[in-house]
């Protein structure tokens, strides 16, 4: 085991404000390329004259779903060596439930997550503003109406047509989504059982967000994370679309209620039948990421 000597320095980096930081970029960066691909896909392809239309349905949801897929991968290589690249508040709140996560850096953490994805689709927004307003002329569609989801959803997500209305389907494909990424995330963390190695475990979960997002993305856009919608939710509200960012009759609170039932439930499944498991069969425990193949030693602060 190699030994890593380094120097403490104080200064709030070192604590939980730089561990947020680490949250902020990594959700600024998932949330840049992940909405950033949409509004691609949607209006700047038909309107650069590149293209008279965008790709047909089937080509645009691969575009969409492995664009996600890199967003993810890449955000988590960002923040990965500090936080562990949450990047969510449903996978935040699942650890504190069941990897010893401290309670006290949940909130933190969510705040800025979400305040990360805020910058992310502001980013978004003001590169693509152009190409927006084109489609939007293009279509007849005017922010702030009823139209104005036409466009309201490059950066949000809502549910099929085929709801109704009615939340209940919507709720619980939120709870499944979010359940299947956390399920999964914890076993590819999980050292006991068959992780990744070589640092390839980011990569994997964007495979895995794309597999959501083929699977169980059409219902509801897959958003499985309550910082991924309501970050850019504000965005679109700031930016003129006004009551269209909160319309669905209310739909917004679902992409935060569900992934947060959803991410907890998923955790103790995996714990469940299998993490538990492992735990009986004497397999050794997991490492702590900060830990895990070295010893780190602090050298004493020189004052």
């Amino acid at each position: 085991m190699t030994e890593i000597r380094v120097t403490q320095r104080r200064g709030w980096r070192g604590g939980v404000l730089g561990e947020c930081c680490a949250e902020f970029l990594g959700t600024l960066v998932l949330i840049a390329f992940g909405t950033g691909v949409v509004a691609t896909a949607v209006a700047a392809l038909s309107q650069s004259g590149r293209g008279s239309a965008a790709f047909v349905a089937g080509g645009d949801w691969l575009l969409i779903t492995f664009g996600w897929a890199a967003a993810v991968t890449l955000g988590a290589y960002v923040a990965g060596g500090v936080s562990g690249a949450h990047l969510n508040p449903a996978l935040t709140v699942a650890l504190a439930l069941r990897r010893g996560f401290p309670w006290g850096k949940v909130l933190p953490y969510a705040v800025a997550q979400i305040a990360g994805a805020f910058a992310g689709a502001g980013l978004v927004y003001l590169n693509y503003a152009d190409a927006i307003h084109a489609y939007e002329m293009s279509q007849g569609i005017v922010r702030g109406a009823a139209s104005g989801a036409g466009t309201v959803g490059i950066f949000v997500t809502g549910p099929a047509p085929y709801y109704g209305g009615s939340f209940v389907g919507p709720v619980v494909d939120q709870i499944i989504g979010t359940a299947m990424l956390v399920l999964v995330i914890f076993a590819l963390t999980d050292e006991r059982n068959q992780p990744p190695k070589s640092n390839l475990a980011p990569a994997v979960v964007g495979l895995l967000v794309a597999a959501i997002g083929m699977s169980f993305g059409a219902n509801a856009g897959y958003a499985i994370n309550p910082a991924r919608d309501f970050g850019p939710r504000l965005v679109t509200w700031l930016a003129g679309w006004g009551s269209a960012a909160f319309s669905g009759g209310g739909y917004w609170w679902v992409p935060i209620v569900g992934p947060l039932i959803g991410g907890p439930l998923g955790a103790y499944v995996y714990d469940f039948f299998v993490g538990g498991v492992l735990v009986a069969r004497g397999e050794p425990p997991t490492r702590d990421v900060e830990t895990g193949g070295r010893v780190v030693k602090e050298e004493p602060v020189v004052a």
